[in-house]
């Protein structure tokens, strides 16, 4: 294999908020339709924070679902890793908060801001950590709290975004790792395209707008991705040594239907094997491939053994993919 992985994912677990929040429920609020959304985005609900409810909180029963499905332990937890665009605060990291609510001794505490591309980095970072033999078990989350920065009388991107948390439990494979592959890469000039402004009020010398609240170009990510994804997960895969017919699922960031369907097109997997949490959830950010592949497992499709790749892209604009072998028991 491309890479001499000594990792592997032995657990994961997920949390959404309780709140729904349904295309008609968009209608009340903005000049749009159920029809209008399903047709160009293939969402039907999302789910939405409470007012008090920030992204570690999501996090940490994230973590706790891990825990009751797997009847794992994270006290010896060497790092974790949280990848969000969401923290409530600008720091301390959303993953010290994690580490104070779980009450873990000793780990260290990192945050990953690469936008919907973050989880994935993330489970690049954790398997070079952990085959390095740095570290023995790192606890990688997605989590995000979209709504809190969604303008919601923007009609273009209020139907878009949810919140939801993903948590995997990375440790060191007593034989050969999982982690098959790994690619990367970043078109930083886009990112003018999907932001949410903080101390400076220009990028590329073009003026930002939006005050605080998260500013997206449907239209140029949308080509962006569609450009993108099949060529570099043909890489990707190449990179890994395999055929096509090897991979059994492609789990590509849940940004919109209709783009993946696009992106599947145009090859190299099939619409009907990849996985996706969009219709549901929404668009989740960072939190959207756990989340995908959680429903997997829950609905049978997913199960151990099986060659899957992940495909992480955003804002930024950024990438990152993964070939693994599922190392989750199938039977919590």
């Amino acid at each position: 294999m491309n890479h001499q992985s000594k990792a592997t994912i032995t657990a994961m677990g997920t949390y959404v908020p309780d709140r729904i929040l349904t295309n008609a429920d968009l209608e009340k609020l903005v000049d749009t339709s159920d029809e209008w959304i399903v047709q160009r985005t293939g969402m039907r609900e999302r789910r939405i924070a409470a007012e008090d409810q920030y992204v570690s909180d999501l996090a940490t029963k994230a973590v706790e679902d891990m825990m009751r499905r797997y009847q794992v332990t994270v006290e010896d937890v060497d790092m974790i890793l949280v990848a969000t665009s969401t923290p409530e605060y600008a720091f301390p990291s959303t993953a010290s908060r994690v580490q104070a609510s779980l009450e873990i001794p000793h780990t260290g505490v990192l945050d990953l801001n690469a936008a919907c591309a973050g989880f994935t980095y993330g489970l690049q970072l954790a398997d070079g950590l952990v085959t390095c033999g740095m570290y023995r078990k790192v606890l990688v989350i997605g989590a995000e709290t979209l709504s809190k920065i969604t303008d919601y009388t923007d009609r273009t991107t209020c139907v878009l975004f949810g919140d939801g948390a993903g948590a995997f439990l990375v440790e060191r494979s007593a034989g050969e790792g999982d982690f098959m592959a790994a690619i990367s890469g970043t078109n930083g000039d886009g990112g003018v395209h999907l932001y949410k402004s903080g101390l400076s009020s220009e990028m590329n010398g073009v003026p930002l707008q939006g005050e605080g609240c998260l500013v997206q170009n449907g239209r140029e990510i949308y080509k962006w991705a569609v450009r993108t994804i099949p060529e570099q997960l043909n890489k990707l895969i190449t990179k890994a040594e395999m055929r096509l017919e090897q991979i059994d699922w492609f789990v590509p960031h849940s940004a919109n239907m209709r783009m993946i369907e696009a992106v599947c097109e145009r090859g190299p997997v099939p619409l009907e094997r990849t996985l996706t949490s969009v219709e549901y959830r929404g668009n989740t950010s960072a939190a959207s491939i756990p989340l995908a592949l959680q429903l997997a497992v829950d609905e049978g499709k997913l199960k151990y053994g099986q060659n899957i790749a992940l495909f992480g892209f955003g804002g930024g604009l950024t990438y990152a993919g993964l070939v693994l072998k599922w190392g989750v028991p199938d039977k919590a």
